[in-house]
């Protein structure tokens, strides 16, 4: 039997905004609808489920990370800075306005608009280089 990742539901303040978000961030295809949820789909056919929680409910933060190319990097982290978004080069936020070379790739953390921590990185951790 072969096991991959299908999906995940991640809570939100703002379903639309969070995921819209993401795929204007990311260049992908605009979120769709489905029940309840903003469907945010990624390559491989894996999906972030975005799920608005009631204003008197805590998220508690979760931590997503997004591998990928040095071309989607620049792409991405070009918008990060030009947004003015905070982002570290570490997972604590010790390291503001800076990216990380881990494995001889790079890798940067931003919030999203649920306060989720998001990275992107171009090389997997442990992977050399």
């Amino acid at each position: 039997m072969s096991i991959s990742f299908n999906h995940t539901i991640v809570a939100s303040r703002d379903k639309r905004a969070s995921a819209e978000f993401l795929t204007e961030l990311f260049d992908l295809p605009s979120p769709t609808p489905f029940g309840r949820f903003m469907v945010v789909t990624l390559e491989h056919g894996a999906c972030l489920d975005y799920a608005d929680v009631p204003s008197n409910e805590e998220i508690h933060t979760q931590h997503y990370a997004f591998l990928v190319s040095d071309e989607e990097f620049d792409t991405i982290y070009g918008k990060i800075r030009s947004r003015g978004l905070p982002h570290w080069a570490d997972p604590g936020a010790t390291r503001p306005g800076e990216i990380n070379r881990r494995d001889g790739g790079r890798g940067v953390y931003f919030p999203d608009p649920s306060g989720h921590s998001m990275e992107i990185l171009t090389r997997p951790y442990g992977s050399g280089g």
